[in-house]
């Protein structure tokens, strides 16, 4: 009996193999299951493995799986006046020195390179700053102060003691139709 009690549970689990085999995706293409067309990845999913955004981000493992560069490398689009800028020199309380930015691959999101000469913008005279920073609560702040917090923190980069704690010099600037800034976003970074 209990070579028969075997054979019997060798047929069901033989039975339950082929039927979970005959499972698989719906194929509404009209391909029969097996068939190399059901084992391909869906026509909207994008051919590099890179996000439809165009944001390379890291395969699981960390590296790249098709060749493209490893890290977070392209910022999201910004709106129409906004821009991302690097802060370069001392600023006053009416003007900003700043040099544009382009986009470079950053391990935990994407990083802001310096590029062309300095350029200087002007302070609307209702500028409004908005500090941020990981080891201390956000603090939005007028010209002055926002003045104050980029001098202190191109002096002693890094510095955490002073007026507020210093970021990474990325800035997002709003800029209006006569080239003022008139809303600036620091970019916390660790």
């Amino acid at each position: 009996m209990s070579v028969s009690r075997r054979l019997l549970a060798t047929a069901l689990v033989a039975t339950a193999a082929f039927g979970l085999a005959a499972c698989g995706p719906d194929d509404s293409s009209g391909e029969g299951a097996g068939t190399a067309g059901a084992t391909a990845a869906p026509a909207t999913a994008p051919a590099t493995g890179a996000p439809a955004s165009g944001t390379a981000k890291p395969a699981p493992s960390g590296k790249p799986t098709d060749g493209a560069q490893e890290g977070f490398c392209t910022s999201d689009p910004l709106p129409a006046g906004q821009k991302w800028v690097i802060v370069q020199k001392g600023t006053s309380a009416t003007a900003l020195v700043y040099k544009e930015s382009k986009d470079a691959c950053g391990v935990d999101d994407v990083a802001h390179e310096p590029t062309g000469a300095d350029k200087t913008a002007q302070f609307a005279p209702t500028v409004k700053g908005h500090l941020r920073s990981v080891v201390a609560a956000p603090k939005d702040v007028n010209a002055a102060d926002l003045a104050k917090h980029i001098n202190e923190c191109i002096a002693t980069p890094g510095n955490q003691k002073g007026f507020y704690p210093c970021s990474n010099g990325d800035y997002k600037i709003a800029v209006d139709a006569s080239g003022k800034v008139t809303e600036m976003w620091e970019r916390p970074r660790s």
